[in-house]
């Protein structure tokens, strides 16, 4: 093989056109040829090594015939059109696989890339003998300048990416679409590779800069190709992040092959050729083509390397159990504004606080509750964190606020004075108006700033910047009390409470729930109480659920108790009802 053919071959594999599904950009330019000529066989031919291979054909159903004696290989050869008016009348083709098959004119314009290399012919052929005209010479090359064109647009303009030179995620797209048109309904398998853990691309990206992510990727591109030997097409979605696509077979199989990939990458490191250690991880998740969309399918095979990643394997297949949680989340995520936007999805319970010494009640926190229309009761502690790490919260603790306030100021009308505790969250104490909202909501219910108190995590208040520190300061400024909630289980530091705005601690019923079990437990809870006492601040114990942890309370001087063992978390008639009929509770304003 000579150099030049060896230059043109090379080019050809480079724009990994080669065994790659039909696609109908290319169809329609087939189609046209056919029609133009008023011939039955139209192709899109490329010459490869010894196979000339149809990217696109109209009127024969073979995938590809034998380079020998095929006239699409002369047109690679000269690099002009070719034209045989009759195969049986050409001593040189009329042996030919082409002849043998029928096959009696045939026509074929050079498929030239820019630096002149010729891939193969766009070509039409008849069953008879046939003449062709200057002006159809001409048709024949602007045909085949239209699928030049094609071909250039999809490598070069959104089809491959420029650092590593594999299909991006625009072709994955497209090729997916073609297959299914091809072979709608078969089974593929889609295998997502992650190089590095998403969360250190950040870390790798500071500390070594752009320039080492991109040798990354085209380090690890260059691995995987090697490592998958041609078997498939390899895309680069971005981030260090590849997919390929494969039959389907069994999951041992899928496994074992995810797993060699994965050796592969992990070789980069003992070979040196990466200074850094990856982490990488294959997910694997079958489809049916044409019965999912790529988004899913790449979901759902990322989704499986997340779940391999958090589970300590080197390669996983999707859970559809897995998933459901997942997509539960997301629905609950998309649910939320329409639950903010009507009147019998959320609603607030209260659950009694009283005091250690008197019995008496002296105020409720108030707690969010989700009646989702499709799935039922939802607990907050399932869809709160979801969406406090998102622009909801501000919503979300807007309508709280605003009808723990309305229903605070309904019980101080009625002669009931109760402290009512309302949880934020980090997010809320970042915004910068927020002291000014809770403010205008208080004024506008006509009720006194001392019957309000916002509950706050430790890793909520510390840590945060001057907007927080000036919107607790306001609030605090206006007569709100500010309650540390959940204490213990964030930063667990008492050296911290004298920097902190907040007058109460409330201390974690898991530190509750043992209590008068354990001696550990005894020791750490008389330890917090007794240094909050010592910096002035009240303290609540949560989660009392036991006589024996109410009666450990009250030997530590703890100054109010919350948990199943006094009330569980009540609408408002039922907070009412229970407050007049028990004996020793009662709701009553205290200094």
């Amino acid at each position: 093989m000579n150099s030049p053919e060896q230059a043109r071959l090379f080019a050809l594999q480079q724009l990994d056109l080669l065994d790659t599904s039909p696609s109908e950009s290319f169809d329609r330019i087939t189609r046209m040829a056919s029609q133009l000529f008023g011939l039955p066989i139209s192709a899109v031919s490329l010459t490869d090594v010894d196979r000339q291979w149809f990217k696109s054909r109209v009127g024969v159903d073979q995938c590809e015939i034998p380079r020998d004696k095929a006239p699409c290989a002369q047109v690679s050869e000269s690099a002009g059109v070719v034209v045989v008016t009759d195969m049986l009348a050409s001593r040189r083709y009329r042996d030919s696989y082409l002849a043998r098959s029928g096959i009696r004119f045939y026509a074929g314009a050079p498929l030239t890339t820019r630096e002149g290399h010729t891939l193969g012919a766009m070509c039409v052929l008849g069953t008879a003998p046939r003449e062709i005209t200057e002006q159809e010479s001409t048709a024949l090359r602007d045909l085949a300048a239209m699928v030049m064109a094609q071909i250039e647009l999809q490598h070069a303009f959104g089809r491959v990416d420029p650092l590593t030179g594999l299909a991006n995620r625009g072709q994955f797209d497209e090729d997916l679409q073609d297959l299914a048109l091809d072979a709608p309904g078969e089974r593929r398998v889609a295998l997502f590779t992650e190089v590095v853990e998403a969360s250190q691309l950040s870390a790798l990206h500071r500390t070594m800069g752009p320039a080492f992510l991109d040798e990354l990727s085209q380090v690890s591109a260059r691995c995987l190709r090697q490592a998958m030997s041609g078997e498939s097409r390899l895309y680069h979605l971005g981030g260090c992040q590849f997919v390929h696509l494969m039959a389907a077979k069994s999951d041992a199989d899928m496994i074992d092959h995810a797993l060699r990939l994965r050796e592969a990458l992990l070789s980069l490191e003992s070979a040196r050729e990466v200074p850094v250690l990856v982490q990488p991880v294959v997910g694997i998740a079958a489809f049916r083509l044409g019965e999912t969309s790529s988004s899913d399918i790449l979901r759902s095979a990322h989704a499986a390397s997340l779940d391999a990643r958090q589970m300590g394997e080197g390669a996983g297949v999707f859970s559809s159990a897995l998933d459901e949680r997942f997509q539960r989340r997301i629905m609950l995520l998309s649910d939320i504004g329409r639950a903010l936007a009507s009147d019998d999805e959320l609603y607030l319970v209260f659950q009694p606080r009283v005091s250690v010494e008197s019995g008496i009640c002296h105020g409720a926190e108030a707690l969010l509750r989700w009646r989702h229309p499709v799935l039922g009761e939802v607990s907050p502690s399932e869809f709160i964190p979801l969406i406090e790490n998102t622009p909801m919260v501000r919503m979300l603790t807007a309508w709280v606020v605003r009808r723990a306030i309305r229903q605070a100021a309904l019980w101080h009308r009625r002669g009931r004075w109760l402290r009512v505790s309302i949880n934020v969250s980090a997010t809320n104490l970042e915004e910068a108006d927020f002291a000014q909202r809770v403010l205008a909501e208080l004024r506008e219910a006509r009720l006194p700033a001392d019957t309000i108190e916002l509950e706050v995590t430790e890793s909520a208040l510390m840590g945060k910047g001057r907007v927080a520190a000036s919107q607790l300061e306001a609030l605090v400024a206006a007569g709100i009390l500010v309650a540390i909630d959940d204490f213990g289980t964030g930063y667990s530091s008492l050296a911290y409470l004298h920097e902190l705005p907040a007058d109460i601690v409330k201390i974690d019923g898991r530190f509750i729930t043992r209590l008068g079990e354990d001696a550990r437990t005894w020791i750490l809870v008389a330890s917090m109480i007794r240094m909050a006492h010592e910096l002035g601040y009240r303290v609540v114990a949560e989660g009392v659920e036991s006589e024996a942890a109410r009666r450990c309370l009250t030997r530590l001087a703890c100054d109010e108790i919350q948990g199943s063992l006094i009330a569980l978390p009540m609408a408002p008639p039922d907070f009412a009802a229970w407050a007049e009929r028990v004996d020793g509770y009662r709701i009553t304003r205290t200094g």
